[in-house]
C-alpha cells in the first residue's frame, strides 16, 4: 500500500461513517430492531432443545424449528416441543415453525404425477404439523409456514402476468399440467416455418411466432377437436347405413311400431334389415355417451374456472339439444339431433381447457389443502389455533413469484370461508375475519432474488414483493446474487432488501424476520446474527436510539472489518490485558514487577 493511501479509512474500515446511522461497508439500507430477528434450528438434527439453546444464547429473540423433513418431525419427542415452550419462556423468546417440505406437496404431486390420493394425504400431514405446533405455543398463534408448493417445475416468465392489471404476462417455457392426466408437460415459445408466402416474404416460406401461451391454446384445441372428429366419423357411418338402407328400415321399423311384425318371427330379408337398426342405434348410442362425457368435462372446467361465457354458451347447447331429442320420432331425427351437438360442441366457445398453467392448477389444489387444514386447527384450538403462512419457493420451483403467492392465499382464504359457513353456520362476514387471521404469507427475500437469473430486473422483485405485501405473516431472510438458491446473511448479495421491506411497509417492520443463512453455516461455520444485525443496522442498545450495528465496523475487526488475522499477537493481550490494568506500575498500570527491575535484565 502506498504511503498517500494510509489513513483512518485504511486502518478502521468505516471509519468515516461510525457517526453515520445509514453508512457501513455492507448495510442494506434498512433499519430493523435486533428483536424481531430470528435464527432457526439445524435442519439435520431432531435434539432442539440442544440447538435452540445454543442459538438463543447468542441473543437472538426468536427461534424458528426447521422441521422441513417429515422423517425429522415424527423424530421429535412431544416432549421436546414442550420444552422449547418453557424455555421460549424463561427467554422472553418467541417461536415459529417451518413445516415439512420433502414428500409433501400441498397440491398432491408426486414422483408419478398428480393425484387427489396424494393431495388429501399431504392435507392430513399439514393438519398434523398444524396440531404439533401447537404444543410449542398453546396460547399464542404460532406461525407454521409451509411452501406454496414442492419440487414441481415452475413457468420462466419473461413478463409476470398481474392481474390487477390486466396483463396475462408471457412466458418462455410455460409448464402445463393436463388435469385429467396429472402430468406435466413443457410448452415453448418458438418459430413455425410454413410453405407458402404472403406478399412481401421471402423464399415463400411463411414464418409464424408461436408464444408459449399460443401453444398451450393449441393443445386444448387439437385435442378436442381429435375427439370430436372420432365421434363425427363415427356419425357419418351410422347416417351412410342408414342412407344406404332407409327404405328397408322405414318399414321394418313401421311395422314393428305398428306390431304387425314380431321380431321373433323374421324374413332374412328382414333380419338383414333388423341388424343395421341395431348398428345405428349402436353408433348413436355410443355417440351419444361420449359427446355427453366431452360435454360434462368442458363444464365441469369452465365451472372450475368461472368462465362465465363458456358456462352460457354451454347452457343454450344443451337447451337446443334437448328440444331436438323431444322432437325425434325416428332413427333419422335423433341422428340429426346429434350431428347438430357435435357442430355446436366443435365451436371454439365449448373447448374444454383441460390442459393449464400449472401455476392456476397447484393454486385450485394447494389452496384447497391450506383452507382445510386452516380451519380444522381453528375448529380444534378456536383463537389459539396456529397460522398457515405460505411461502414463496425459490423461482422455478412451482408457484413461486408474488401473483403466484397472492392467488393461493386468497383462494386459500376463501376455502376456509366456505367450510366455516357451511359446517358450522358462521357468519360470512365472521369467516372473512377469522380466514385473514389464521391465513396468511411468510415473504423468502432471497427466494424471488433468484428471478433476476431468469432476466428479471430489480424492478420486477419490489413489483412481487408489493403484490404479497397485504398478505403478510412472516418474513424470512437471506442474501445471494440472483442465480443460485444460496443463503448468506443480508448484505452480502444484492437482495434490494431496503426497497422489499419499504413495499412491505408496517406488516413487513412488525413481522418477525428469520435468518436463513444454511451455507453461511455451512461454509464459515459461525453464527450469522452479528453479520445480519450490521446489514440491517440493528440499534446495539433496546432502546433502539444507537448507535448501530452498522456503525461498529470501525471500531473492531470482524469478517467484514479489514486487517484479518494477527494484527496484535495473542501474547501481547496474554501479557498486558486488554487494558492499561495490567501495565508495570512504573507504566502505570498495576501489575506487580517480577524479579528485577523493568530494564534490570531479568525476565519480565
Amino acid at each position: 500500500m502506498a504511503k498517500e493511501e494510509y489513513g483512518t479509512s485504511t486502518m478502521y474500515q468505516g471509519g468515516y461513517s461510525t457517526l453515520d446511522p445509514d453508512k457501513g461497508e455492507y448495510f442494506t439500507g434498512y433499519h430493523s430492531g435486533g428483536g424481531s430477528l430470528g435464527l432457526t434450528t439445524d435442519p439435520r438434527t431432531a435434539n432442539i432443545i440442544k440447538d435452540t439453546s445454543g442459538k438463543l444464547a447468542s441473543g437472538a429473540k426468536h427461534m424458528e424449528l426447521a422441521l422441513i423433513s417429515p422423517e425429522l418431525w415424527d423424530s421429535i419427542p412431544k416432549q421436546q416441543l414442550e420444552e422449547v415452550r418453557q424455555l421460549s419462556k424463561l427467554t422472553g423468546s418467541t417461536v415459529s415453525i417451518h413445516g415439512p417440505v420433502s414428500g409433501t406437496d400441498p397440491s398432491g404431486f408426486s414422483q408419478q404425477g398428480w393425484s387427489e390420493i396424494n393431495r388429501k394425504a399431504n392435507e392430513r400431514k399439514i393438519t398434523q404439523s398444524l396440531n404439533r405446533s401447537h404444543d410449542a405455543d398453546p396460547t399464542g398463534n404460532i406461525i407454521v409456514t409451509f411452501h406454496s408448493a414442492e419440487g414441481i417445475p415452475g413457468t420462466d416468465w419473461e413478463r409476470i402476468p398481474d392481474k390487477q392489471k390486466n396483463d396475462p404476462g408471457e412466458a418462455q417455457r410455460l409448464i402445463a399440467i393436463d388435469r385429467e392426466k396429472g402430468q406435466p408437460t413443457g410448452l415453448e415459445k418458438d418459430q413455425k416455418y410454413y410453405p407458402g408466402r404472403r406478399d412481401g416474404e421471402k423464399d415463400f416460406i411463411k414464418e409464424v411466432k408461436h408464444t408459449a401461451e399460443a401453444h398451450l391454446e393449441i393443445a386444448n384445441s387439437s385435442q378436442w377437436d381429435s375427439s370430436i372428429d372420432q365421434l363425427t366419423f363415427n356419425q357419418e357411418r351410422a347416417d351412410q347405413i342408414l342412407r344406404e338402407n332407409e327404405i328397408q328400415i322405414a318399414h321394418l321399423m313401421g311395422d314393428i311400431q305398428e306390431k304387425k311384425l314380431n321380431k321373433e318371427h323374421l324374413t332374412p330379408v328382414q333380419q338383414d334389415a333388423y341388424l343395421k337398426v341395431e348398428t345405428i342405434n349402436n353408433y348413436l348410442k355410443d355417440i351419444s355417451t361420449t359427446a355427453n362425457s366431452l360435454f360434462s368435462k368442458s363444464y365441469k372446467y369452465a365451472l372450475e374456472d368461472q368462465d362465465q361465457e363458456k358456462m352460457k354458451y354451454l347452457g343454450e347447447v344443451s337447451k337446443l339439444y334437448k328440444m331436438d331429442l323431444e322432437k325425434s320420432r325416428s332413427l333419422k331425427d335423433q341422428s340429426s339431433a346429434i350431428q347438430q351437438l357435435l357442430l355446436n360442441l366443435r365451436d371454439e366457445k365449448a373447448v374444454a381447457n383441460q390442459i393449464v398453467p400449472i401455476e392456476q392448477f397447484v393454486t385450485k389444489q394447494s389452496s384447497k389443502t391450506f383452507g382445510n387444514a386452516a380451519f380444522d386447527a381453528y375448529t380444534k384450538f378456536g383463537d389459539a389455533a396456529p397460522i398457515v403462512s405460505i411461502e414463496n419457493p425459490p423461482i422455478g420451483l412451482g408457484p413461486s413469484t408474488g401473483e403466484d403467492i397472492r392467488n393461493i392465499v386468497k383462494a386459500s382464504r376463501d376455502q376456509f370461508v366456505r367450510r366455516a359457513v357451511e359446517d358450522k353456520g358462521i357468519r360470512e362476514s365472521e369467516a372473512k375475519k377469522l380466514a385473514e387471521k389464521f391465513i396468511g404469507a411468510t415473504w423468502d427475500v432471497g427466494h424471488i432474488n433468484v428471478i433476476r437469473g431468469k432476466g428479471a430486473s430489480e424492478k420486477d422483485i419490489i413489483s412481487e414483493t408489493e403484490k404479497v405485501a397485504p398478505y403478510l405473516k412472516h418474513v424470512h431472510l437471506s442474501d445471494n446474487f440472483g442465480f443460485e438458491h444460496t443463503e448468506l446473511p443480508m448484505g452480502m448479495g444484492n437482495v434490494p432488501l431496503k426497497k422489499i421491506m419499504e413495499k412491505l411497509g408496517q406488516k413487513g417492520f412488525e413481522a418477525k424476520k428469520v435468518i436463513e443463512a444454511g451455507q453461511w453455516w455451512q461454509h464459515f461455520q459461525t453464527n450469522p446474527l452479528k453479520e445480519t444485525m450490521q446489514g440491517l443496522g440493528s440499534p446495539m442498545y433496546s432502546e433502539s436510539a444507537g448507535p448501530y450495528w452498522n456503525q461498529s465496523l470501525g471500531f473492531e475487526q470482524g469478517y467484514m472489518g479489514g486487517l484479518e488475522g494477527a494484527w496484535l499477537p495473542n501474547n501481547n493481550y496474554e501479557t498486558f490485558g486488554t487494558t492499561f490494568s495490567r501495565l508495570p506500575q512504573e507504566l502505570g498500570g498495576s501489575a506487580q514487577q517480577g524479579t528485577g527491575g523493568r530494564m534490570g535484565g531479568g525476565r519480565v
